[in-house]
């Protein structure tokens, strides 16, 4: 059984012998089939089909490349038309129109297109031009809240108007200081101090004088203790020497160095608390008799007690001295404090009075100018000693915090809108946050510490963000939504909600939100927030989408020329000329794979235009041309082509077994794209059939997909060509075979369906036992009806064939085979398009499954006869006599399996009844009984 496959295929290759080789017919030469060298060559002509699909298939080097006509491009780049901003992104400018017209909630953009497109610098463009004529919008500030200070208050001004306030109140405070401090060293202020503290002396003075009256009735004298300056009654014989007589205290009291005054607030009340009448002043009152009684001894001991009650009588009504004392001095206070403010107030006055004038028109400004002015008029004191830190000036401000003006968002006066671009679109630099400062372990904050946000620096205008930057740190998203829908911004406490701490923190009042945001992004990106984000379509309701290319026509080309120029001007590169801008829009129809179709990849173009610049300089030339393009383009290639090179260098060791010539049955040349990194390349690669006949009913063993290196698209691929085969064939036959198919020194993975028509074609071969023309590659999608579509990246495909046949030698037979849809989209290197033309290299274009097998074999394919059956000369002719012949085989081998079985059967019958007979006879002989048995 094993052996028989091999029979077989040499009977097939026998019947095929007859067939034309395709090498010999691409460019309709003659060869010689394998014969001895002493019988003549005898000329094949070749089948009227392959000649046929063969004039029809075959591109001509003018379809190849659609080359740009430098006289209709501008002399060089400084005559260029202007920029157009909007150019090739027409449908992407209107959805902008369309947002930024409706003033609704929710009406933001995401704008949706591949990075390199230049979205950014487009709608920053658009939006400038719009926003120079856009109202400006409002000033706004954070200020102090007197009332409640954790709540700064948000005040919103006219434009240009916030840093006038700010430096007014600078200003006010600078002057206040200077002035209020003059005014308290005036010699005004100091008479009338000295006038409060005489009437307060005087005042004491009077009453002390009428108490002391009062107890010369009873023999007392009103003294100061020398040790604590504390008021007690004794007797006059108690006093010192120099104060006799008992007058001398009111001597005392009047000069003023023993009583206290209003002069010094704080000394008057350490004074006066100091009078009063405690547990201390009976036991004096008692040492003092006991004194008097060893002086006095022989006195009556009622005339004691009588003294004694005497005494604390008076001074019980010194305590009573004592309280109303203390109200006077509360009187001297409050004259005092009065006195100081109503200096304050007249010398503030003047300061404020100009300040309200200017900004009479905003009456929250003025509510806040009256609440600082009071807040000076009351804390007066604080602010002439200069010894309270709220009344301090800040670290690196000019007016302590307390009055300080924090400018969140300006604008100079008829500006525009704003136009904000945050590339690092935090929580913190999106929404503001507040600064906190540590001082000897202690963290404090206040108003000059807020800061603003990219929504307050935007407010009024416009905000752009990238949508992958924006979702890459956490609260950012959720902080800008939150906005969006509430139209305020409201300062959050970052650190508070990841630590869930209750640290004390300001809390400033929301500021009123008017913005459009403008996420700029990938299409998936938006896709997948649409489907995990439930509220994003909510916010972002306009999707603007930036095309990738735009139609070649002479006005597109002159257009991307003036893009060419404007950003030649920006980096102030050469001038390019004619010949350059034609290499340039040429290279931009290569990267957008398509003759009618340019790139509109910005990136690619600034980087071309700087290294092609670049080449221009190292040549000595001021002014780039389409050598030093082509040059740029090289130098770019190389360095992308590391690992392109290391596969020629497999391919020239003979590592990589690529056949580009001769031919081979179930073995065909695939081309692949290989991408790494930001390098693309084409390479062929071996693909190949092996069929077992008998064993299955038509199934294909996918290798790549069943050692999980193929993917998804290339396993659908192999499904769809699985399915157009049993189509094609099991309505003449059952499909009694199965076949294997892999990529042969393939360790990556493999994906897409481009390989489909090449599958098809190894298998068919290896089904027909047909050889495969080794000299040609072959590429392209297939539907189930056989019908070729387009694949990608047709262009390094064809290259990269070119390149491997280059390295094995041009024998002018070589060639490629792609799909028609694919000839539109060939902008191929100038050596591969002048070795078509030489005749060295071959393009061929084909529709259907049939056109590519003809082209491959050089045999028809599926010609039938009269009675609606494949011609055995053709190629499913061939692919149906094998599954015929391999059914036969199969019913022969099991006709002569049931000839042995039989036979094996009677000879053992055989064997059974001559075992049977001898014993019969052999108990004849010892028995002697004759019987007349038959067997």
């Amino acid at each position: 059984m094993t052996e028989q496959p091999n029979t077989l295929m040499n009977q097939d290759q026998k019947d095929a012998s007859h067939m034309i080789t395709p090498a010999s017919t691409l460019n309709h030469k003659q060869t010689h089939n394998k014969q001895t060298d002493s019988e003549p060559a005898a000329p094949i002509t070749p089948h009227p089909i392959f000649t046929e699909v063969n004039q029809r298939c075959l591109i001509a080097a003018e379809q190849l490349k659609r080359y740009s006509e430098p006289s209709l491009l501008p002399t060089d780049t400084r005559t260029a038309p202007d920029l157009d901003i909007g150019f090739g992104q027409q449908r992407a400018l209107k959805a902008l129109y369309t947002a930024l017209d409706i003033h609704a909630s929710g009406y933001h953009v995401f704008a949706a297109g591949e990075n390199g497109l230049g979205k950014r610098t487009v709608i920053s463009r658009l939006l400038s031009r719009i926003a120079a004529d856009a109202p400006t919008p409002d000033d706004w500030v954070y200020v102090h809240n007197f009332t409640d200070p954790r709540t700064p208050l948000a005040l919103h001004l006219p434009a240009g108007q916030a840093a006038l306030l700010q430096q007014q109140v600078n200003n006010l405070w600078q002057q206040a200081k200077k002035r209020l401090s003059q005014r308290f060293r005036s010699d005004q202020y100091q008479s009338k101090i000295e006038a409060i503290k005489n009437d307060t002396h005087q005042k004491e003075s009077h009453a002390y004088d009428a108490l002391n009256a009062e107890g010369k009735q009873y023999d007392l004298a009103l003294t100061f203790r020398s040790f604590d300056n504390k008021a007690v009654f004794v007797h006059p014989s108690q006093l010192p020497a120099e104060e006799n007589p008992p007058f001398a205290t009111n001597t005392k009291m009047a000069s003023g160095n023993k009583s206290p005054t209003a002069t010094d607030k704080t000394k008057n009340t350490k004074h006066h608390a100091d009078i009063h009448t405690d547990d201390d002043d009976n036991d004096n009152n008692v040492d003092s008799n006991n004194k008097y009684d060893s002086e006095y001894g022989g006195r009556e001991y009622e005339t004691e007690l009588n003294n004694f009650a005497q005494k604390n009588h008076m001074q019980k009504r010194l305590s009573q001295l004592t309280i109303a004392l203390e109200q006077l001095e509360d009187e001297a206070n409050d004259a005092i404090e009065a006195l100081h403010r109503n200096i304050a107030r007249r010398a503030l006055q003047p300061l404020f009075a100009p300040v309200y004038e200017l900004f009479t028109t905003h009456p929250l400004v003025i509510e806040y100018l009256k609440a600082v002015f009071g807040d000076m008029v009351t804390h007066v004191e604080r602010i002439v000693n200069g010894d309270d830190e709220e009344f301090v000036t800040a670290l690196l401000a000019t007016t302590p915090s307390r009055y300080a003006v924090n400018v969140i968002s300006s604008h100079e006066p008829d500006s525009g809108a704003p136009v904000i671009f945050e590339d690092l679109p935090t929580h913190l630099n999106l929404l503001g946050h507040v600064e906190q400062i540590t001082q000897l372990g202690t963290v404090t904050t206040d108003v000059s510490m807020i800061r603003a946000g990219a929504l307050h620096r935007a407010n009024g205008g416009y905000l752009l963000l990238e949508a992958s930057h924006l979702l890459e740190h956490p609260y950012a998203w959720q902080g800008l939504k939150r906005a969006l829908q509430s139209r305020k911004i409201k300062l959050s406490s970052l650190e508070q909600m990841l630590t869930l701490t209750g640290s004390l923190s300001l809390s400033p009042a929301p500021i009123d939100l008017d913005i459009k945001v403008i996420l700029l992004g990938e299409a998936d990106l938006y896709y997948q927030l649409l489907e995990l984000e439930p509220e994003f379509d909510a916010v972002f309701k306009v999707r603007a989408d930036f095309h990738d290319d735009v139609v070649r026509t002479h006005e597109h080309e002159l257009a991307l020329v003036g893009k060419m120029a404007d950003i030649i001007d920006y980096a102030k590169l050469y001038p390019f000329d004619r010949s350059a801008q034609a290499a340039l829009l040429e290279y931009l129809s290569l990267q957008a794979e398509d003759q009618d179709r340019l790139s509109l990849h910005s990136d690619l173009l600034i980087k071309l235009l700087h290294e092609s610049n670049r080449q221009a300089r190292l040549s000595g030339q001021n002014i780039v041309s389409a050598n030093h393009v082509t040059q740029a383009i090289e130098d770019m290639d190389e360095r992308s082509g590391y690992l392109r090179d290391l596969y020629w260098d497999e391919l020239k060791n003979g590592q990589q077994l690529i056949q580009t010539q001769g031919s081979a049955v179930g073995q065909v040349n695939a081309l692949t794209v290989v991408s790494y990194a930001d390098s693309e390349f084409g390479m062929p690669a071996r693909l190949t059939a092996v069929i077992q006949p008998n064993i299955g009913t038509g199934e294909i063993l996918d290798i790549e997909r069943d050692v999980d290196l193929g993917g998804s698209l290339h396993a659908k691929g192999m499904l769809i060509m699985t399915s157009y085969l049993r189509a094609l064939f099991s309505q003449h036959h059952a499909l009694n075979f199965s076949a294997s198919l892999a990529f042969e020194q393939s360790y990556a993975h493999i994906d897409g369906d481009s390989a489909t028509v090449s599958e098809g074609c190894a298998l068919l071969s290896a089904l027909a036992n047909v050889p495969i023309n080794q000299s040609f590659a072959i590429t392209g999608s297939m539907n189930q009806l056989g019908e070729v579509q387009a694949v990608g990246g047709i262009n390094a495909k064809i290259a990269g064939f070119f390149d491997a046949c280059r390295e094995q030698e041009l024998t002018g037979q070589q060639g490629v085979v792609i799909p028609m849809a694919n000839v539109k989209q060939l902008m191929l290197r100038d050596d591969i398009i002048a070795a078509v033309k030489a005749g060295s290299f071959h393009i061929y274009g084909v529709h259907t499954l049939n056109e590519a097998l003809t082209l491959m074999t050089g045999l028809p394919i599926d010609t039938m006869n009269k009675k609606g059956r494949y011609r055995k000369e053709t190629l499913f002719g061939k692919v149906l006599s094998r599954l015929m012949l391999w059914d036969e085989n199969q019913d022969t081998n099991d006709d002569i399996d049931d000839k042995k079985s039989k036979k094996k059967a009677n000879k053992k019958r055989k064997a059974k009844r001559q075992k049977k007979e001898d014993k019969r006879k052999a108990v004849k002989k010892d028995k002697d009984v004759t019987t007349d048995e038959h067997p």
